[in-house]
């Protein structure tokens, strides 16, 4: 992506998203791609009683709106203005003859702080409407003693499942798609994301019979019977594990019950 020196010289650009960690399926098939800057600013978030100026901290008058301003000058300096449409969050890149869809994505680092002042590592960024969103996917710098926690996750639990995690998850994103192209309400306000951190929260075991009917089923009996009650699935976790998929969400809770439930009567599971 061409672009001036100062934006090429402090970015780090990279695939994200389920093809990054191998869960993605043919009908949603765009390509995340992060466009990370690198430089000596970033986001923080403090656990009580830590502020700026016990870890020299200082404000910066660079801002994430900068940044995105400037990946969106290069984007169309490069593809041209009819092929990139800014979104809320990210830049949609257009497909043509020799190039998928993609999302293109600016993000800042952002450290989360403990007490002792030392910190994780993950992403931030700040929609146009100004909703922060703080994500964790991938092992920011190669030296990072912070891993791509998401990927490492899924990797071990496919490992630990005989290859069936990432197996599971992408038959159940297809019959997302497969439900929301046949009208089931349920299905629109899924998104695959979420079907695969759902999927993640079921034990191992249910990914260990002789046919993939037999794992589906017992992963969506799973998750029904835990999504029935906000205390059973209230510690649900994101893959990352940094964080909450649910917590005290109750309208999130319904939504992911209701999907579940009528993907299991979808396919004949109940």
């Amino acid at each position: 992506m061409a672009a001036d020196g100062k934006l090429s010289a402090l970015t780090k650009v990279f695939v994200q998203g389920s093809y990054r960690n191998r869960v993605n399926v043919r009908q949603d098939s765009d390509v995340d791609i992060g466009v990370l800057y690198t430089g000596d600013i970033f986001g923080v978030r403090y656990p009580e009683g830590l502020s700026d100026a016990d870890v020299g901290v200082v404000n910066s008058t660079y801002k994430y709106s900068d940044f995105k301003n400037e990946v969106e000058t290069a984007l169309v300096n490069y593809f041209g203005r009819a092929a990139v449409t800014r979104g809320k969050k990210a830049f949609d890149l257009h497909e043509n003859s020799y190039r998928l869809d993609a999302d293109v994505v600016p993000m800042f680092v952002h450290r989360r702080y403990a007490a002792d002042g030392s910190y994780i590592c993950g992403v931030q960024l700040l929609t146009d409407d100004f909703d922060l969103i703080i994500n964790w996917p991938i092992r920011l710098y190669e030296s990072s003693e912070w891993p791509n926690q998401h990927y490492e996750n899924g990797k071990q639990k496919n490992e630990s499942t005989g290859r069936a995690y990432r197996g599971v998850v992408r038959i159940v994103k297809k019959l997302r798609i497969l439900m929301d192209e046949a009208g089931f309400e349920a299905a629109k306000s899924v998104k695959g994301f979420q079907v695969e951190c759902l999927i993640w929260n079921a034990p191992n075991d249910c990914f260990l019979h002789n046919t993939w009917y037999e794992d589906v089923k017992a992963v969506l009996r799973h998750l029904s019977v835990n999504l029935a009650t906000l205390t059973l699935c209230r510690d649900w976790g994101e893959v990352s594990e940094f964080k909450y998929l649910i917590r005290d969400q109750e309208d999130v809770r319904r939504r992911y019950e209701l999907f579940v439930d009528t993907a299991r009567a979808y396919i004949g599971a109940i």
